[in-house]
């Protein structure tokens, strides 16, 4: 077994794992965005959060940042395709979340494999 320096699964998390780092892959998976957009997109993230998250993606290759020689400047963020291939992580997590999750709570699968709620989701208490 790989130890945690050298996992990819450890390294992988390291560079997603960080709070709203998926959400900004998520969001250029649809393509280029200017900061504005992101940040729009992104309800409740502050701009120097987004700033800092951009900035780590643009480090690991993820994301390119481009700025156009305009006045005033323009700036867009697109994926590499370094993030690109972190695009079907994102859609099978969604899958999941449609599948296991319902509504901020957890399912569980019966006998049969089929997904329902668990404790008091199961009973109707939110």
């Amino acid at each position: 077994m790989a130890s945690n320096q050298t996992c990819p699964v450890c390294h992988t998390a390291e560079i997603i794992s960080g709070k709203w780092t998926l959400l900004v892959i998520r969001d250029l998976a649809e393509g280029c965005s200017r900061f504005c957009e992101l940040e729009r997109s992104l309800e409740g993230i502050s701009p120097r959060t987004l700033s800092l998250r951009l900035r780590a993606l643009e480090a690991e290759g993820i994301v390119d940042r481009r700025t156009y020689p305009e006045v005033p400047p323009r700036v867009e963020y697109r994926l590499t395709t370094k993030g690109r291939a972190l695009v079907p992580l994102i859609e099978q997590m969604r899958s999941y979340g449609r599948e296991w999750l319902a509504n901020g709570h957890a399912l569980e699968a019966d006998a049969v494999g089929h997904p329902h709620p668990v404790g008091a989701a199961a009973a109707g208490q939110t």
